[in-house]
């Protein structure tokens, strides 16, 4: 028979699309307040790898990713998917979302993505939340799945995962320090 095994924290991240830089902000001041400080923030790019939020959102759109400082336990992430989502409620006009976010975390082998829809491939968490393993770690780096969503299989968001990857290692080895 199988042992339950304690899980160790994982390292939370989020993805920000937004086309209003205030809103952003607000966004992260959000974020913030509710998992601590940033730890490694990505510098504000375009986000035109599909057009599937233009109607919602406009354009053109912009993506921001964050990192926290703070591990998290995997037993809170519906929860983060739920305060994301209310985030977004907040800064929504006429019930369109005016900011995006998807939280996810980090581990040695993998970035899993939070959502609210549900798939083939992705597994529910609960309270309305699934998540999906959108990237693995094999061979030094982070690579897609057949269903990664084209951005994060791009070489810019693999370096960024990878960094995060890294320090996440780091973070756990002091954690065991301690």
């Amino acid at each position: 028979m199988g042992v339950p095994l304690e899980q160790k924290p994982v390292k939370l991240v989020a993805s920000i699309i937004f086309r209003d830089g205030e809103l952003l902000k607000y966004a992260e001041k959000r974020l913030k307040a509710l998992y601590g400080p940033a730890e490694q923030l990505s510098k504000s790019t375009s986000f035109d790898y599909t057009d599937y939020y233009y109607p919602e959102m406009g354009k053109p759109l912009k993506r921001k990713l964050i990192c926290f400082k703070n591990l998290v336990n995997k037993e809170a992430l519906n929860r983060i998917k739920l305060n994301t989502n209310k985030i977004e409620n907040r800064t929504g006009v006429n019930g369109k979302r005016r900011v995006n976010i998807d939280p996810g975390y980090v581990t040695e082998a993998k970035l899993v993505l939070l959502t609210t829809k549900d798939y083939t491939h992705r597994i529910y968490l609960g309270r309305r939340i699934f998540a999906e393993s959108t990237l693995f770690y094999q061979d030094g780096s982070f690579r897609p799945w057949p269903w990664t969503y084209p951005d994060y299989g791009s070489d810019g968001l693999i370096a960024y995962f990878n960094d995060v990857r890294e320090i996440y290692i780091k973070n756990i080895g002091q954690r065991h320090a301690d």
